[in-house]
């Protein structure tokens, strides 16, 4: 089987090629023409480690990843991939999964916004300053032209830092960050909300990838404020495998990402109403990922051999 570093990993994946991989994908997880269980995970006092096993796009894999929000000098989340042959169950690769699970959560809110932001965003807010927002950034100015990004960050260092390497501005805080943005990531670890509705300017695009196992990352105002987009209603299910922000709302209130490329449910109405993406992270989004880097690797020669 092929092995694959995380720096392997890193430079094979293509940030342009997993915006159209995935876009693939949730059509197919719409149409019915995937094969994803919902997440499971073992906890422990301080995390837990979630299994995703999922068919898409030709690729049958599975994830390992592990989720420790008190972590300062290792990753939060932290993840490996193996791949199996869909024909005879053979083992393919096994790879890093971290780096995977942080670019393809930031190119799914990705996404979202070209789908659901309006077409003349220019101001992005960004609140969390760590690997997710980081990798939202990337993917956001790839689907909209931006003339102000704004970081906001429980720890002002890490916000000053981000703003520096990506071009923004830091803020001293969420509100002032979400005032008068057009596209709001949230991308933080918090078990509580972390901005209000009222913040929200008409027409605002908010996406939200935070799965604290506290609580929800946002109230239940801004979720039903407008038009509420998912990538499977799985995320209506109690969490881990769904979004504590979802809990008791009907999951028809909802739109799956994979309705809405095709065009097959409406998707904003109006310049004025608020859109908003809940993310609970899906294995078909790492079967897309891994299946660019597995094909990739094997054109270029890249990653070691092994026999088990």
């Amino acid at each position: 089987m092929l092995v694959l570093t995380r720096a392997q990993v890193r430079e094979l994946l293509d940030l342009d090629d997993l915006l159209v991989a995935l876009e693939r994908v949730f059509v197919e997880l719409s149409d019915g023409r995937t094969s994803v269980p919902p997440r499971i995970a073992a906890s422990t006092e301080r995390g837990f480690l979630a299994a995703m096993p999922g068919y898409a796009d030709g690729i049958l894999e599975t994830k390992l990843v592990s989720v420790f929000p008190e972590n300062r000098e290792a990753p939060s989340h932290q993840a490996t991939i193996s791949l199996f042959d869909d024909s005879d169950g053979r083992p393919l690769a096994l790879m890093d999964g971290t780096e995977i699970t942080a670019a393809r959560t930031g190119a799914s809110s990705a996404v979202s916004i070209r789908a659901l932001a309006r077409a003349d965003a220019r101001v992005l807010a960004v609140l969390g300053a760590g690997v997710q927002a980081r990798s939202h950034i990337a993917a956001a100015t790839r689907v909209r032209e931006l003339d102000e990004i704004r970081v906001a960050s429980r720890n002002a260092d890490h916000a000053r830092q981000l703003a520096r390497d990506v071009g923004g501005v830091a803020v001293d805080s969420f509100e002032e960050a979400v005032r008068g943005a057009d596209v709001v990531c949230a991308c933080t670890d918090s078990g509580e909300p972390v901005l209000s509705v009222e913040w929200l300017d008409p027409g605002t695009h908010v996406t939200s990838v935070g799965a604290s196992r506290e609580g929800p990352e946002l109230d239940r105002a801004t979720v039903t404020a407008g038009l509420l987009a998912v990538e499977s209603r799985v995320a209506f299910e109690p969490y881990p495998a769904g979004a504590h922000e979802l809990q008791g709302l009907d999951p028809q209130s909802a739109v799956e990402l994979g309705e809405l490329l095709p065009r097959t449910r409406e998707a904003r109405t109006s310049a004025e109403q608020i859109t908003v993406y809940k993310s609970m992270g899906h294995a078909v989004e790492d079967a897309a990922a891994a299946g660019l880097v597995y094909r990739r690797a094997l054109e270029q020669g890249v990653g070691t051999e092994v026999e088990l």
